[in-house]
């Protein structure tokens, strides 16, 4: 289990396996995605769709949050395995400031057998999509292997 502690607020967070929670937080998710996905016009259309009660969203909704959520105003480390070729670090990089990530670092190793890894740190505080959306654009960047969260702070 990991344990993430806040400075500021000395508020501890705990990553942990959604199949071991209760259900009801699997439900307040459920919640969530069908009003960001637009799939349910309101709260109480999400709650009955999903089989919760209101009170229970509301308890809990500000508690629960998929793990990309938290990577929100924070600097990550993300890491690359890509083709060697010209114009592919360009390609990523184009991806991340269209995102409005800020880019702190850039490190790229040799390439070897055609492949080479690259570590991107970026602050994602003013970033305009969620990170796991930015990480499967990434992915289908031409020449990128794999890309991947390596790291947050």
């Amino acid at each position: 289990m990991l344990k993430i502690s806040e400075k500021q607020s000395g508020t501890e967070y705990y990553l942990v396996k959604a199949d071991m929670l209760p259900e009801v937080f699997s439900k307040v998710m459920g919640v969530k995605q069908l009003l960001s996905a637009g799939k349910a016009v309101s709260i109480n259309e999400a709650v009955q769709r999903i089989g919760l009660s209101r009170s229970a969203y509301y308890k809990y909704k500000d508690a629960v949050l998929p793990f990309y959520e938290t990577t929100q105003g924070r600097l990550v480390t993300l890491i690359f395995t890509v083709e060697n070729f010209p114009g592919i670090l360009s390609g990523i990089i184009n991806h991340l400031a269209n995102a409005k990530a800020n880019v702190l670092t850039i490190n790229q190793n040799i390439p070897l057998n055609g492949l080479a890894d690259v570590s991107i740190s970026i602050e994602t505080d003013r970033m305009n999509t969620q990170l796991k959306t930015l990480l499967d654009s990434l992915e289908r960047i031409p020449g990128v292997r794999s890309c991947r969260l390596l790291a947050r702070d």
